[in-house]
């Protein structure tokens, strides 16, 4: 079939598909008062104008426009590799995506510092986007531990599956809210540490406060709650549930971002 006439699909919108058998040589659409054409050559029309639309089937100018659009960003996100995958997720959903540039090694480096890694077993993420801290936190997890990683994005969520083909990793489709359910179907009683890079800022009204808690009541005593943010707020978030809260600053980061660990008594 020809791909990516429609919106995106597959197939050509109208009277029917368009086989390449029967196309031997398809060129470019042509571009017709406000709608694309195929214009093709060695196929004879049919009969009826039916039957003639089943091999020169137009699609609207919007539609053209999204195929277009799908087609740059196609060659966009390979061209940027992860960062591509990341971009496409921050132009998806940008308000469950923190920032369009995946946080810096020194960032992450010192968000983990305070973990325990002999005494942990279940270390959770929300929003792992394209695994910047999926990584480094393997590389630093016992192994006979696991990482649980929770992201609302099925694009996010497809990618891990594809590139982190560690045996301890488990990405999965679901909300940060659910981290309780999420962590007993994978076998635990609780977590550890959780991550969180999620922008508690822009989150739909209610989401934020329900992760807080469902974190809190999810971790075990002496773990903790690792956030980092572009805003304050997250804290404001973590205070009614976290007695200690410690803070932290990363000014290299794109941008700089504010560090909190919350622990739980």
């Amino acid at each position: 079939m020809v791909p990516g006439l429609a919106g995106g699909g597959d197939g050509v919108r109208g009277g029917g598909a368009v086989s390449l058998t029967r196309l031997p040589l398809l060129r470019a659409p042509l571009a017709c008062n406000g709608a694309v054409y195929l214009r093709t050559h060695g196929a004879k029309p049919r009969g009826t104008r039916a039957g003639q639309q089943g091999y020169a089937n137009s699609m609207t100018s919007n539609e053209a426009a999204r195929a277009r659009a799908g087609g740059m960003i196609g060659k966009v996100k390979r061209a940027l590799g992860p960062a591509g995958v990341f971009l496409e997720g921050f132009i998806r959903e940008p308000r469950m995506v923190g920032s369009v540039i995946p946080s810096s090694m020194n960032t992450i480096d010192r968000m983990l510092t305070p973990v325990d890694w002999e005494a942990c077993d279940v270390f959770v993420e929300y929003g792992p986007g394209v695994g910047t801290f999926c990584r480094p936190i393997l590389d630093r997890l016992r192994r006979d531990a696991k990482l649980i990683a929770i992201d609302t994005n099925p694009l996010f969520i497809d990618y891990l599956k594809r590139t982190i083909p560690d045996s301890r990793f488990s990405p999965v489709l679901g909300s940060a809210a659910d981290v309780e359910s999420i962590v007993k179907a994978h076998g635990a009683d609780h977590a550890d540490y959780v991550v969180s890079g999620l922008p508690f800022s822009t989150l739909p009204d209610g989401v934020g406060p329900a992760i807080a808690a469902a974190t809190h009541r999810v971790i075990r005593p002496g773990g903790a709650f690792l956030v980092y943010q572009f805003s304050a707020r997250a804290r404001d978030f973590m205070e009614p549930h976290f007695a200690r809260i410690d803070d932290g600053y990363a000014p290299w980061n794109i941008p700089p971002c504010k560090l909190f660990w919350g622990w739980k008594a």
